[in-house]
């Protein structure tokens, strides 16, 4: 988060013209010919570089301001701070045309490692191949008193991810072989510290001694990037920039990486057989390159998971072992795939790791590449893993929901770890309830994972379940705001909206009944069961207004509608009906979050005929259920529509041979008392006009249902010209608005004008399986819109025939 001034120095750089940008150019340039470049020259820069970063869209530098640049960039004096300024500008400014730069007679290493990353943001394929070799000749030809080589290895790094091919086969297996030993024979004594030994006195060199571990203990075995000390090496520094390449390197280089080489000697594969045997059996042989770089890898990671064991004395080398163990056992997951021989020798410490793991909040992210481990090679040792993912979807979102980091990376661990879960992939399913405790405290971030992601939740057994859940998320957001303030430690609980006051909520927990709809809510698993929850909703109220319960309510419409599109990919005819039903019954029973409701009523509103077409028969089976929801209590406009448009589509004896003229009549009787109802209500603050779609919509109904059973034919014409007439004088008629009266004015004519055609209005309103095919749709010669011009022409006596 940025602070307030952060914020109005982003902004006025966001705003800044490009006039004043070509007058801070023009100042660069004056302060950079200038021979001593002072302060002046930094803080200048400091802001140019301000200016072009804060914004997406590129900003364009004068090309002597480019040049200069370069040039200061490339002079022997120029002073480190500067250097650095004018590397992060010209990266800024890359791609760019006028960029000339070239590291070919570059000697000093730093500054290699400065122009190459400017060149590497370039993107060229080919400047990158030969970047890589330049560096790669600096790399090889390197003294032992010669320039300092840390600053290279990023480039390489950076240059094997983006052209992989760029290093040749003979390079590829020298750089391993250095990384090894880098990693491995790193000096274990501190740098020496000059000191100038008084006035007088010439400066002598004074030894700090071993490096420490992070407990204080002087270190007994082999250096790390978790060993300690005032000074490092050269060495040293290598070792840990080796370890921070190490896992992108051996993918790259190893087996199936697009360095790797065609084929691996013989001797490669003896060494590999030969570390089955024992970790120490490769004393009297001659490893391969890159099994000497895995080797070595694994003895690195090894001490790693042992030094974190250690407790650290300051919390900055707390939060680096974490990060590092991490990073060990996602090294140690990519050696047992490109060995088979690296996972007997690493089961053993990994399982008692996760033993360590589980029972310290401290280091909950770190069992997520543990989970991630037994995922790939669980079934390959014969392990069953299952303990360990149940307690990582068990406990984790039940006890982290709230921390961001670990909300991400735990949905990017499912979203990753997919294709892997095979028989287990039903543990995760399951733990649907505790995964969406991340999505509801964390909904803006997340959604776009959880889109993804819900195809692969969802199935016939928890869809039901999930859709109320999902309907309920702003109510679980809301819930866990409640858990989060009613813990007892104030440095337990995370920042949330301090303006909302809840201590009424509080107060009203403690009540059993609710208490019990709290759990439910709550849940770590899938239950099976549904639980009305309309007094939590009663409860939650205050919190409605939070702006995190807001998000979450923003977010629910497009979930929604990723869940129905992966449902109707499987849903049969029983999950279709039962998931209608839901829809009719959550449609006035939503927790009030201001905008929610009428959004989620738009998604519903589409989803509903959706379902219906996916099964047909469902308005003739859930009749009764139906006949009450458009006879009760009036819902939205949106949902109201869909349902009636649906009625009248597929209520028919060509969609289900049981439909009846008993159930036609009966619908068409609570459809035309909807009509009165709507029509003759006077409006008011609490029962508003009702929208023209819905008028219209139950007009086309009624005269449908009347064209199968024709009794009902002069019942509904004798309602359409009354509608008709109300329609011509929209200020006191039922329709609100011009526009409104007119399309109801105008539908009411047109259907009037069918039925005076009872054979064309079946044909019309109920055509055939084959009329209905979606070709027929799409020819506009065929479609409705036509038919009801052309019919209407042919009725009225005043049109005729013939045109106009």
């Amino acid at each position: 988060m940025f602070t307030t001034g952060e914020e109005s120095l982003l902004r006025q750089a966001r705003e800044l013209r490009d006039e004043e940008l070509g007058r801070l150019c023009a100042r660069v340039c004056a302060l950079l010919q200038e021979e001593d470049w002072g302060p002046d020259a930094q803080d200048a820069l400091r802001r140019l570089f301000l200016i072009i970063s804060a914004t997406k869209y590129n900003r364009r530098l004068e090309r002597p301001c480019m040049a200069l640049l370069q040039t200061t960039l490339c002079s022997p004096a120029c002073p480190e701070p500067l250097q650095l300024l004018c590397t992060a500008v010209l990266r800024e400014m890359s791609p760019c045309d006028s960029l000339s730069l070239s590291c070919d007679h570059i000697q000093d290493t730093r500054q290699l490692g400065l122009v190459a990353s400017v060149l590497l943001a370039q993107g060229d394929q080919q400047q990158v191949r030969s970047l890589g070799q330049r560096v790669l000749k600096v790399l090889e030809s390197r003294q032992p008193e010669g320039p300092s080589l840390r600053h290279l290895l990023p480039v390489v790094s950076k240059v094997t991810s983006l052209a992989p091919d760029a290093l040749r086969e003979e390079q590829t297996r020298a750089l391993s072989k250095r990384l090894g030993d880098w990693l491995r024979y790193a000096s274990v004594q501190q740098a020496v510290a000059h000191s100038s030994g008084g006035f007088f006195s010439t400066p002598r060199a004074r030894q700090l001694g071993p490096v420490t571990e992070v407990d204080g203990a002087v270190a007994t075995d082999f250096f790390t990037v978790l060993s300690t000390g005032q000074r490092f090496t050269e060495d040293q520094w290598l070792n840990v920039q080796a370890f921070s390449m190490l896992r992108a390197w051996l993918l790259d280089s190893g087996p199936g990486g697009s360095s790797a080489p065609d084929a691996d000697d013989k001797s490669e594969l003896e060494g590999s057989t030969l570390s089955m045997l024992s970790a120490t059996s490769t004393a009297g042989h001659v490893l391969p390159p890159q099994q000497w770089l895995r080797e070595k890898a694994f003895e690195y990671c090894q001490r790693l998971l042992e030094q974190s064991n250690r407790r650290a004395l300051k919390k900055a080398d707390s939060d680096l072992q974490k990060a590092c163990l991490v990073e060990a056992v996602l090294v140690l997951d990519v050696l047992c795939q490109q060995d088979p021989s690296f996972l007997y020798r690493t089961l053993s410490c990994l399982k008692s790791l996760h033993t360590r793991l589980r029972g310290d909040p401290a280091w909950v992210r770190a069992l997520l590449p543990v989970a991630q481990f037994f995922l790939h090679h669980g079934e390959a040792a014969a392990v069953d893993a299952e303990g360990v993912y149940q307690h990582l979807f068990t406990r984790i979102p039940a006890e982290h929901f709230h921390s961001p980091m670990l909300a991400f990376e735990f949905v990017q661990f499912c979203r990753d770890s997919l294709p892997l879960f095979g028989r287990n992939l039903g543990v995760l399913r399951t733990s649907f309830p505790n995964l969406f405790k991340f999505l509801a405290w964390n909904s803006p971030p997340l959604t776009s994972d959880f889109v993804a992601l819900l195809p692969s939740l969802v199935d016939a057994g928890t869809a039901v379940e999930m859709l109320h859940l999902l309907l309920d998320l702003p109510c679980l957001t809301a819930a866990l705001d409640l858990q989060l303030r009613s813990l007892q430690s104030a440095s337990e609980r995370p920042p949330w909206d301090v303006s909302i006051r809840a201590l009424g909520c509080l107060e009203a927990l403690r009540d059993s009944q609710v208490q019990g709809l709290f759990q439910h809510l709550l849940r770590a698993h899938a239950s099976g069961t549904v639980e009305r929850l309309t007094p939590l909703y009663r409860l939650l109220q205050p919190l409605a207004g939070c702006a995190r319960v807001v998000q979450c309510a923003e977010a629910v419409p497009t979930l929604l509608r990723a869940f129905f599109s992966a449902v109707t990919q499987f849903a049969d005819g029983a999950l279709a009906s039962q998931l209608s039903l839901l829809l009719l019954e959550r449609s006035d029973s939503l927790y009030q979050v201001p905008g929610y409701e009428a959004s989620v009523h738009r998604v519903l509103s589409s989803q509903f005929p959706a379902l219906c077409k996916l099964h047909p028969p469902l308005v003739v089976e859930q009749a009764k259920e139906l006949l009450e929801f458009v006879g009760g209590p009036r819902s939205g406009g949106h949902v109201l529509t869909s349902v009636v448009w649906a009625i009248g589509e597929y209520l028919s004896v060509s969609w289900d041979r049981r439909c009846t003229v008993e159930q036609i009549n009966n619908f068409f009787e609570a459809l035309e008392a909807l009509l009165f109802e709507v029509t003759q209500s006077r409006p008011s603050t609490t029962l508003p006009k009702c929208p023209p779609q819905v008028i219209t919509v139950l007009m086309t109904t009624l005269t449908k249902l009347a064209s199968r059973s024709q009794d009902l034919i002069p019942r509904v014409s004798l309602l359409l010209s009354k509608m008709r007439t109300l329609a011509q004088s929209p200020a006191a008629g039922p329709v609100p608005g011009e526009e409104g009266a007119r399309a109801a004015h105008t539908r009411a004519t047109e259907l009037l004008n069918l039925l005076k055609m009872p054979s064309v209005a079946q044909f019309v309103f109920t055509p055939s399986v084959e009329v209905s095919e979606p070709r027929y749709h799409r020819d506009t010669n065929t479609a409705l819109p036509l038919v009801l011009r052309t019919v209407s022409r042919l009725v009225e006596r005043e049109a005729g025939l013939l045109p106009g």
